[in-house]
């Protein structure tokens, strides 16, 4: 297995940010974990499917995600498209922690990946976190680092995973 690089990174939420500016035709849409978490689930495989992360089959992925100390179902926020079918989501932790961002690959470049980190940023700051961090590879495919960079995350650190 190879060695992979990982960053660290971390927004400062000292200053105001901007309100999230949804991509015509998509609306946020309050998380039921009865109702979404398969369907966020099957995103985040889609999203990952080409690098960038791994997200265990359900089975083990929601129990884990449900049963953890730092999860809280208002920090999942989705997106969803006129007809309700979810193509954004960002699950964070409680500790002020980007955990996953996925965005459906059609709906990528679009300005969604943006709305959904504002919405976290206005959330975060209401809770007085000063600021937010995640982990992202360094060879994601996505554009996530230039998505992060662009709104304001700084390397913290970084590491190599084996």
């Amino acid at each position: 297995m190879t060695e992979r690089l990982v960053i660290r990174m971390r927004r400062s939420l000292a200053d105001p940010v901007p309100e999230p500016a949804w991509p015509v035709g998509i609306r946020p849409i309050s998380f039921e974990p009865d109702r979404h978490a398969q369907k966020v689930h099957a995103l985040l495989v889609q999203a990952y499917s080409r690098g960038g992360g791994y997200v265990e089959p359900f089975a083990i992925w929601w129990p884990s995600l449900r049963d953890d100390a730092d999860y809280d179902p208002t920090l999942v926020f989705v997106a969803a498209d006129e007809q309700d079918e979810i193509v954004g989501v960002v699950q964070c932790w409680t500790g002020a922690f980007v955990k996953d961002l996925a965005v459906a690959p059609v709906m990528r470049r679009q300005g969604l990946g943006s709305a959904l980190l504002h919405q976290v940023f206005h959330t975060f700051r209401k809770r007085g976190a000063a600021f937010i961090d995640l982990k992202v590879h360094a060879d994601n495919p996505s554009g996530a680092l230039r998505l992060y960079r662009s709104h304001g995350f700084e390397e913290v650190e970084s590491y190599k995973l084996a």
